[in-house]
Formats: C-alpha cells, sequence, structure tokens
C-alpha cells in the first residue's frame, strides 16, 4: 500500500504542477492578447507585446498559442475577449498591504474571489487609494547572472543601463534585478540587449515603499493568502510589502 501511496502523492503533485503550467500559460497569453489590443499586433512596434511574447516563449508556451493570441487581440482573427484590467487593494495577515492585479472578463467574478481570498485569511478589500500610495509602479528586469557558459559581473549591467534611465541594480542571488522609472523599461530591456546581455523578464511592477517583517506564522499566513489569489484565473499579478528574513524562510519551510 505505501508504494501505491507515494505514487499517488506523486501523481498529486505532477497535477498540481500541470494545473499551476496551465494557469500561467493562461495568464501570458491574456497579456498577449491585451497588448495586441491595445498597441497593435506588430511585435516589433509594440514594445508591450514584445516583452509578452517575450515572457510567454521563456515560459515555454507554444509558439502556435501565441501567434493566435496576438491574431485574436489584433482582431485578425475572431474570439477575442474583452479583458479589463482591475486593480484591488487590500489588507492581509499581519497588517501586510497587497495589491491585486485583475484582468478579467467579468468583474463580479474577480471581486468576489479578491474578497472571498482576503477573508478567509482575516484580511480585507481596502478603498480604492489606501493602499496604493505605499507602492510605486517601476520597471523591473530580470537578468540571470548565468549566461553562455560564464557570469555576468553587476559591473556589467551597471555599464549597460546607467545611461538610459535605471536606478538601481540589486544583487538577488542567482539574478540582478534592474529598477527603473515605468517609462524608462524599454530602454533598459534595449541597453541590455545592445550590450549582449539576456534578461530574463521586463515587466512594469509595483515596489513598495514601506515594508512589514513578519514572523514564521504571518509569512505562513501571507503565503497561503498569495497561493489562494493566484489559484484564480482572473488574478494576474500579485504584489504586497512584506519581507521575511532569511531566519524566518528557515522556520517556514521545515
Amino acid at each position: 500500500m505505501s508504494g501505491h501511496s507515494k505514487w499517488a502523492t506523486t501523481k498529486h503533485k505532477k497535477a498540481v504542477v500541470d494545473a499551476k503550467r496551465g494557469k500561467l500559460f493562461a495568464k501570458l497569453i491574456k497579456n498577449i492578447e491585451v497588448a495586441a489590443r491595445t498597441g497593435g499586433g506588430d511585435v516589433n512596434g509594440n514594445p508591450t507585446l514584445y516583452d509578452a511574447v517575450q515572457k510567454a516563449k521563456k515560459t515555454s508556451v507554444p509558439n502556435d498559442n501565441i501567434e493566435r493570441a496576438v491574431k485574436r487581440g489584433s482582431g485578425a482573427e475572431a474570439g477575442g475577449a474583452d479583458w479589463q484590467t482591475i486593480m484591488y487593494e487590500g489588507y492581509g495577515p499581519g497588517g501586510v498591504a497587497f495589491l491585486v492585479e485583475c484582468l478579467t472578463d467579468n468583474r463580479n467574478r474577480a471581486a468576489m474571489e479578491v474578497r472571498t481570498a482576503l477573508s478567509r485569511s482575516g484580511g480585507s478589500l481596502a478603498d480604492p487609494g489606501s493602499v496604493s500610495y505605499l507602492f510605486a509602479r517601476k520597471g523591473v528586469v530580470l537578468v540571470d547572472k548565468a549566461q553562455g557558459g560564464r557570469q555576468i559581473t553587476e559591473d556589467e549591467v551597471l555599464a549597460a543601463v546607467l545611461e538610459v534611465g535605471a536606478e538601481d541594480v540589486n544583487d538577488l542571488g542567482e539574478t540582478f534585478e534592474v529598477i527603473s522609472e515605468a517609462g524608462d523599461l524599454v530602454a533598459v530591456r534595449s541597453a541590455l540587449q545592445g550590450a549582449g546581455i539576456d534578461y530574463e523578464s521586463a515587466d512594469v511592477s509595483f515596489i513598495p515603499s514601506t515594508q512589514v517583517e513578519l514572523d514564521a506564522e504571518s509569512a505562513r499566513k501571507v503565503f497561503r493568502l498569495i497561493d489562494a489569489l493566484e489559484d484564480s484565473d482572473d488574478v494576474q499579478n500579485v504584489y504586497a510589502n512584506y519581507e521575511v528574513s532569511d531566519e524566518v524562510m528557515e522556520l517556514v519551510e521545515a
């Protein structure tokens, strides 16, 4: 029986991973459709679409799916949904502030799912503007250190991006994080490419101005809430102003 149990557990874990990959693919496809609808289907002439397509390719979304999404979004092919971007604000465990970005064709469903996830964790939705002031809209480019059999250095990244609007370069261990104003994202990404440095992702994100340090119990609750929110098909991105030390992270993972 133990062998069967182990097989069942492995099968369940694979099903969870496959389900999460399916949800991620769907969210990336939505981003492509919206980018094509708002800026046209020419990847080279639409920087937002370019980045959405690159992100999908790096996540192994099939090219056929990408091409069809571009056609649906640009109107070259029927079937595109009327996606609307909505930002919900709220508070979660430990007083952590949340911004939840939804891309949905049903506002009522999206609001209900976000409200339910927050309330089940002991949090609540907040009025517009009561949380967003704690975050700044920034361009964020992630660069893998290991590229083409060598290690990219921080000096190389700095040399490529300092003249085009980069505000900060952070060492995240296996990657560098390049922060810029949202409007400078394309210039930063292009400068890296021009210097022969590949990038993992280039997105407009929301960076918190202040952070709430969490203990192990609060961190577990916050992570469960993030999982619940990201499990919704309508939720595209979750931003929160928490900080977890290495010591607390070890306790959480244990």
